[in-house]
């Protein structure tokens, strides 16, 4: 493999075995899977993200000096904490009297007093700082070009000066935990630039040897503004990151310059590893505590890639990256008819796509990915839509991996040291959503860190419970950070008590089941933490109206109401989302319970007892859902919250099959709260329209995201993408890159552990032909679809190890099919079996 032009061959997946008969038909060249862009960046939502789950970077691509913003999952400010308060049992006993009286403005005011401290800080690493010699100041801006490949989770960046063309390519390796730079010139001895690392946490920095340059800090050990005198001796998680620079063998020299910078002169290439690593040893141990060495973990973590050349990194990288981003495949296409091709549909381009030819050169003169954004409310571009889809999976590879922390607001990236709502994850929507798509979109092994994040806030939950409401379980609000936060947030009532956020999270263990059907994983991981989350909720509710249990106090995320009396609140009692949380819960223990064994646990009892006395989803007098148990004002007729609708996706209590009076309220309420609003709320959306099967509304959600935000003039809660494809709040929140993707596996497949939906929501206009493999359904189904002109061509349905009998849905029909492990299943339009092979 040499610079600049080289050949890879993919090895074949899962998917690949599944081919379709109309894969023959006429060929056409795949879009690449690229952001390109024709400049370096501006802002830093220009720049482009690696990652490793751990160490993440951001790319800027500048010329004459160059900046790769780093990170590393464990920087956070504090230490543990105690996430308890004695004195809630008091102050909930008049909240509850408040509200069973009717004053709900006078119990949103006490409240108050059951919030408590806010949650710590995410940080960031620093920066690695590159500066190149004054000639580069000419270079020829025509020849400039700098992308992110997804297909080799890849940096590339090149230009010209004179008659030398320069090249850098970064990628981060989760099998070597290292970000690898590698930069070279056209000619020989024509690379020299300086390196040095910085960053705005308190550290220092120094070369170890005649290659290397350590930097270590620490992180703040309060939620204040990090120190940056030495005198002040931060307590708080220290770090280390070492940067190793090799040249190539036979031309160039590396200086030391002031005992923090190295400087190389006229060598071919150079090869930077950047590792990092810090003092966290686990949310329960202080970092004083810690017997963690990170410069000695960092510098051992190097020692064994010295022996390693730049392309077996490479090669380590791609083999662990693509086994996860190949397993699915998306093309997109308009309708044929209207095109020049002779209608039949183009699914050789999908077969050359996933053949894994690359070759250089071929794509360098590409339309900018943001001009791409610009023009997609004209040209509706569905190779956009693709790459899109495909972003999504690529973040979560590159920012949840097994060992990692989990995925935060802004997954993995950060530039700052007081980032927005503290790059905290938000347990209220935004931490659920960042892992919408890993299940369907075949990449469960990303789910790890939420479980192990869960399990942890158990742990802290568990004391939560006893002490603040005088129950069994464990509890979590909507707010956390590294240390297992479990208490409610310091803040406005309106989102900081809610005591939901454990129950929601759980949805996931049992979702994970069911579409793995991983009996061990539910007995082992899953069961313990369901009958934890089950227990704190039998207790939280309590008696109320009408024979009913209710929760008190209750409120519907961040959203006020207006009180009968005419007064703005927001703690009332049996929220809708409270109660259609509490509902899938309890299902998925009655579930959990029947596939281990334990129907006759006194827990199951009770929960089978309570089931039907939860407090049920009502219809308002406009038509809509109601969002509290009492056909309240809407304090924001359009606010950005659905909660409302979270039996009808991400739950399942709200179907078009068993619910058709509450899907048409459902409706009325999306119709109700508007098209506009953050990223996250307008993917929420497009997944809401999918569960109902209106494929027009869900794609103008997914139209309505794409549109390119100026982060110079960006305005709160109107949604889009920056120019890198990340989405806006604005600010950059990584939910809705997450939130896009699972909404398009919504749109083309939907399943229950017994049902296969096929195409519930395309929109047949838009994208009239294509074909997806390696989507992922319940019940340990993997599944591929192809369509023509709008209509069902053949699905490929195959399960390793699981038998099976499904009912698949399209269009009405309904067939029964019974799945045997380890045999591809072809279906026609009509659902009938017409092939089969082995895997």
């Amino acid at each position: 493999m040499e610079d600049g032009g080289w050949v890879y061959v993919r090895q074949p997946t899962e998917k690949d075995q599944w081919n379709p008969s109309s894969m023959e038909a006429e060929s056409s060249t795949p879009q690449p899977l690229k952001i390109t862009f024709t400049e370096p960046a501006k802002h830093w939502t220009d720049a482009l993200p690696i990652g490793n789950g751990r160490l993440g970077a951001m790319v800027w691509g500048g010329v004459v000096s160059e900046t790769l913003q780093l990170n590393e999952d464990t920087l956070w400010t504090g230490t543990p904490s105690n996430y308890t308060n004695t004195s809630a049992p008091e102050v909930l006993s008049e909240v509850r009297k408040l509200v069973d009286d009717g004053k709900y403005a006078e119990a949103t005011a006490e409240a108050v007093k059951l919030t408590g401290n806010p949650a710590e800080v995410y940080q960031l690493l620093g920066d690695l700082k590159l500066e190149f010699d004054a000639s580069h100041l000419t270079f020829a801006e025509e020849t400039y070009h700098r992308e992110l490949d997804l297909d080799t989770a890849t940096v590339r960046v090149k230009y010209s000066v004179g008659d030398v063309e320069f090249t850098r390519e970064h990628f981060a390796s989760n099998p070597n935990q290292v970000i690898v730079t590698k930069i070279s010139g056209s000619k020989p001895g024509s690379l020299s630039f300086s390196v040095s690392l910085d960053s705005k946490l308190y550290h220092h920095s120094y070369i170890n040897g005649k290659s290397q340059i350590i930097m270590e800090g620490s992180c703040p050990g309060k939620r204040i503004p990090p120190a940056v005198d030495a005198n002040d001796e931060p307590k708080g998680i220290q770090f280390s990151a070492v940067l190793d620079l090799q040249i190539s063998d036979d031309r160039g020299v590396i200086h030391i310059l002031d005992d923090k910078q190295l400087r190389v002169e006229g060598s071919d290439w150079a090869v930077l590893l950047l590792v990092a690593s810090s003092s966290f040893d686990g949310p329960f141990t202080k970092p004083s505590d810690s017997k963690r060495n990170p410069t000695s973990e960092s510098l051992s973590a190097l020692k064994p890639m010295r022996d390693l050349s730049y392309y077996d990194l490479y090669a380590h990288h791609l083999d662990d990256y693509q086994n996860l981003f190949h397993r699915v495949s998306l093309q997109l296409m308009k309708n044929l008819k209207n095109n020049k091709s002779n209608g039949s549909l183009e699914l050789k381009k999908l077969a050359r796509s996933v053949t894994g030819l690359y070759l250089k050169g071929s794509e360098d003169n590409m339309v900018s990915t943001a001009a791409r954004v610009k023009s997609f409310q004209t040209d509706e571009d569905p190779s956009l839509v693709e790459l899109l889809f495909q972003y999504g999976r690529y973040l979560l590879i590159s920012c949840s991996r097994p060992r990692t922390q989990v995925a935060n607001l802004q997954g993995l990236w950060n530039k700052d040291i007081q980032p927005k709502w503290d790059g905290a994850p938000h347990l209220n929507i935004n931490l659920e959503m960042n892992y919408w798509p890993s299940l369907p979109c075949n990449l469960s092994e990303c789910q790890e860190p939420l479980f192990d994040f869960i399990s942890s806030l158990s742990t802290n939950g568990r004391k939560t419970a006893e002490v603040n409401y005088e129950a069994n379980g464990w509890v979590v609000h909507h707010k956390s950070d590294i240390w297992a936060k479990s208490s409610a947030d310091q803040g406005d009532v309106e989102w900081a008590l809610w005591p939901m956020g454990g129950a929601w999270l759980c949805t996931h263990i049992w979702d994970h089941y069911a579409y793995t059907m991983d009996k061990d994983f539910l007995k082992v991981k899953a069961y313990p933490l369901l009958d934890g989350c089950a227990s704190f909720l039998l207790d939280w509710l309590i008696e109320g109206r009408g024979g009913y249990l209710e929760t008190n106090p209750s409120t519907s995320p961040e959203h006020n109401f207006v009180a009968p009396d005419g007064k703005p609140a927001c703690v009332s009692y049996s929220s809708t989302m409270d109660m259609a949380i509490i509902r899938e819960v309890f299902a998925a223990v009655v579930s959990a319970a029947e596939v281990l064994d334990r129907d006759e646990d006194e827990l199951v009892e009770r929960v089978r007892l309570a089931l039907p006395r939860l407090y049920p989803t009502k219809i308002s007098g406009d038509g809509s859902i109601m969002e509290w148990a009492q056909d309240f004002g809407d304090a924001d007729v359009h606010h950005r919250h659905l909660s409302h609708l979270f039996g009808l996706f991400p739950g399942h209590t709200i179907t078009v099959e068993k619910a058709p009076d509450l899907c048409q309220a459902a409706e009325i309420s999306l119709y109700k709260r508007g098209e506009d609003g953050p990223g996250w709320s307008t993917t929420w959306k497009a997944a809401l329209w999918a569960r109902l099967d209106n494929s027009e509304h869900a794609y103008r959600m997914v139209k309505k995201l794409i549109n390119l935000v100026d982060p110079d003039n960006e305005e709160p809660f109107e949604g889009g993408l920056y120019s890198n494809l990340f989405a806006a709040h604005p600010p950059f929140q990584i939910d809705a890159n997450f939130g896009f993707t699972a909404a398009v596996s919504e749109m083309l497949v939907q399943s229950t552990i017994k049902d296969l939906y096929f195409l519930p929501a395309l929109p047949r206009d838009k994208w009239a032909n294509g074909c997806v493999k390696g989507l992922k359904a319940r019940g340990a189904v993997t599944v591929s679809i192809c369509w023509k002109e709008g209509d069902l061509h053949e699905v490929g349905l195959w399960s390793k190890e699981q038998n099976s009998l499904k009912r698949l849905h399209y269009r009405g029909t309904i067939v029964t099919a019974s799945i045997l492990s380890g045999i591809i299943y072809t279906f026609n339009a009509q659902l009938k079996c017409v092939k089969t092979c082995s895997l």
